[in-house]
């Protein structure tokens, strides 16, 4: 959807979509904020997630779900509120959770709790016969260090159990996981991945504008991203567009790109006179 026509702006696929896909962080928003995220964000938002254990004590839960699904985007329950039943040991009462609230996408996650992985996918091959699974792999605990390696087995596992698409941890901040503590992205990582599981395959959360530049910059305009603030999705997409100043060269044809640098580097500095 656009309001007018402009040349050099990159193929966004049309919802639903495997490609480019969006995933708003919905933290407790109200109803009527939900109503005008929808009029105005609807058409970029592929799926919304109720933060960590959010839905728990948000208001209006069942009206939000509907609003979501009817404006056809997909909601789902954060992974740490699954993770709090699977602690409490009432997996099956979650199961019950999604059949009452009509939901066909799921996370499952073990970022706060451990959880042995073959247990994990054997969750995630049960869930993934009448759902759509999002499996988050990496620890919200700074002080765990999960090795490539296991990074690499893990996400290659959960996509054989099931998983739709496995999700980099990094957090509502967007300071652990795929990302060092000061918030930029932790690159040996993310290229150890890359180079053995199809990024298409992966749902990155960037929450930070300069993650999401980032990752436009190495994977292109259709990168998979995600806990995006509700104020943030239509920031983001003219990221993806080439709309912003920091992505702005990355989508025009070269020789416009090197020539419009050109112009600019040979424009003669303005001169201020001293008061």
């Amino acid at each position: 959807m656009s309001n007018f026509t402009l040349p050099f702006i990159p193929e966004r696929p049309e919802k639903p979509r495997n490609t480019g896909v969006t995933m708003m962080m919905d933290k407790g928003l109200g109803l009527k904020e939900t109503e005008h995220f929808i009029e105005a964000s609807s058409h970029l938002t592929d799926l919304v997630k109720f933060g960590f254990g959010t839905s728990y004590t948000t208001r209006h839960l069942e009206e939000k779900i509907k609003l979501y699904k009817d404006a056809g985007i997909r909601p789902y329950l954060g992974g740490t509120l699954f993770e709090a039943f699977y602690a409490r040991g009432c997996f099956e009462d979650y199961v019950r959770l999604l059949d009452r609230l009509d939901l066909d996408l799921v996370e499952i996650s073990d970022g706060s709790i451990i959880i042995p992985h073959k247990e994990k996918c054997k969750i995630i091959k049960r869930l993934s016969k009448n759902r759509t699974v999002l499996s988050e792999v990496g620890s919200k605990d700074s002080g765990i260090i999960v090795s490539p390696f296991k990074w690499v087995s893990w996400m290659k596992a959960e996509l054989d159990a099931g998983s739709w698409k496995v999700i980099a941890e990094g957090r509502e901040a967007g300071n652990v996981g795929v990302f060092r503590p000061n918030g930029t992205a932790h690159t040996l990582l993310i290229n150890h991945i890359i180079a053995r599981v199809d990024p298409s395959q992966i749902l990155w959360e960037a929450p930070q504008k300069n993650q999401q530049v980032w990752f436009i910059k190495l994977f292109g305009a259709n990168v998979n991203l995600g806990n995006i603030a509700p104020n943030d999705v239509i920031p983001l997409e003219c990221l993806r567009l080439g709309l912003r100043g920091d992505t702005f060269f990355e989508f025009l044809p070269s020789d416009y790109a090197d020539r419009l640098k050109q112009v600019n580097s040979d424009e003669p500095e303005e001169e201020v006179e001293e008061p």
